[in-house]
């Protein structure tokens, strides 16, 4: 059973959250490849876990729209600040990127860019046209911002037809104003719910993160909430807390918890559940299909 009680933070990480360097050919590789065509990725931005099983795997989530973010969410390590992005050849060389890695599934996200019109909307639909264009085969997958709860920003990424629309919910109701200050829960099940009805064979996905102040009880709700808005995929990590300026971590959960929750997950009726201490939100992201 999913214990409910607080446990006691160790000094150290246990031991499944402990993950080795692995430098090969194809993460050098890919590491030059962003350097040379300028592309930022959530991968080193977000000082994700799992760069080098990925990389080496030829597997990268690029991020749109410059690498300073106008929010300050309290569990991301992505800069925050006032943007000085103006980068209209992105698209262009995003796909050209994903031509050179011979991609079967493309991850595109962004930084929050509020201060934009339209939120960023229409550089990723610019971005999913040109992968089509070059990359006809590629499955692409986009992980947006709320856009602040715009419907005409929606549209336009729904318009290019991503195969997965993917909107991270990231924590339980109750928390939201203390992990993601300037999002609302309501605006993010509404976002999800309305991709859903603009393509009803479109895949959704969602994530969660665990181990900031959530009772298990109050996770399954919002998976439920989920599934109350067709969301078709959801993934579930240990959050890893980037620095001391960040949020607390309150507790680990064992690699077996995370299996109850998928299985958990499953019985509610998601299409597929990626749960586990390092998973992420683009973790194994091309199996999701």
């Amino acid at each position: 059973m999913i214990s409910t009680a607080e446990t006691r933070i160790p000094e150290r990480r246990p031991s499944w959250l402990k993950v080795r360097l692995r430098t090969g050919p194809n993460y050098l590789e890919m590491k030059a490849l962003m350097r040379k065509m300028a592309l930022n990725t959530v991968c080193e931005e977000a000082h994700c876990p799992n760069i080098f099983e990925c990389w080496q795997n030829r597997t990268a989530t690029f991020m749109l729209l410059g690498d300073v973010c106008t929010r300050a969410c309290r569990f991301c390590a992505v800069t925050s600040g006032k943007p000085t992005w103006n980068d209209l050849g992105e698209p262009e060389r995003v796909a050209r990127a994903v031509e050179k890695m011979k991609l079967a599934h493309a991850v595109v996200t962004s930084v929050a860019r509020d201060d934009l019109e339209d939120g960023g909307a229409s550089v990723f639909a610019a971005t999913i046209r040109k992968i089509r264009e070059y990359n006809p085969k590629t499955r692409i997958e986009v992980l947006i911002p709320d856009f602040q709860g715009s419907e005409s920003a929606l549209d336009k990424v729904m318009t290019a037809t991503p195969d997965i629309l993917n909107h991270n919910i990231e924590t339980v109701e109750r928390l939201q104003r203390v992990v993601r200050s300037r999002a609302r829960y309501d605006r993010s099940l509404e976002l999800l719910r309305r991709a859903k009805e603009k393509a009803p064979e479109g895949l959704t996905k969602s994530g969660m993160m665990m181990g900031v102040g959530e009772t298990v009880e109050e996770v399954l709700q919002a998976m439920a909430d989920l599934r109350q808005v067709d969301c078709n995929i959801l993934t579930i990590g240990q959050y890893l807390r980037p620095s001391e300026k960040h949020l607390p971590i309150t507790r680990y959960y064992t690699p077996e918890e995370f299996k109850e929750l998928k299985e958990e997950g499953l019985k509610m009726g998601f299409r597929h559940v990626e749960s586990g201490p390092l998973v992420r939100s683009s973790y194994h992201a091309h199996e999701h299909v």
